[in-house]
């Protein structure tokens, strides 16, 4: 499938909270964002901007050790951190597939760990770490966006 690529620097950890309630604006029901990037990249920072931008009920955290939080908000909110997920299939058992369907947002940090159940048409993000405050982001998109 065909992307489109866009580029973004974010120059400091609220800039890239207010990029992820501009990002937000833009997404639809179901729709799945892969979310790239090494430990402290910037993963959590940016979907809670993401969160913010959809009223979620509670400000966004780290997942890393319940595998899934779960927001209500003008839309439901499914973050799930896959970093100690050790066989892909492991996320069938947290009801993955019932997710995709809720009409939602997900967001997905370290979804390489479970590269096979990733949708061909999700939002892919790749969050580069370049120095304390200084994030480079690029975004891969099955459709336009405005960033």
């Amino acid at each position: 499938m065909k992307k489109h690529i866009y580029h973004i620097q974010t120059l400091s950890p609220d800039a890239t909270i207010d990029f992820g309630r501009r990002f937000a604006a833009q997404l639809k029901p179901n729709d799945l964002i892969t979310l790239y990037g090494d430990l402290a990249a910037g993963k959590t920072t940016f979907t809670k901007g993401v969160c913010e931008y959809l009223n979620a009920d509670q400000p966004a955290t780290s997942p890393t050790f319940t595998l899934i939080n779960e927001y209500a908000g003008d839309m439901p909110i499914f973050h799930f951190d896959c970093y100690r997920i050790k066989h892909p299939d492991e996320i069938i058992m947290l009801g993955f597939d019932e997710y995709l369907e809720k009409g939602g947002i997900v967001l997905i940090e370290w979804p390489e760990q479970i590269a096979s159940h990733i949708p061909e048409d999700s939002i892919e993000l790749y969050i580069n770490y370049v120095n304390e405050k200084t994030r480079e982001i690029e975004i891969r998109s099955p459709r336009n966006m405005e960033l």
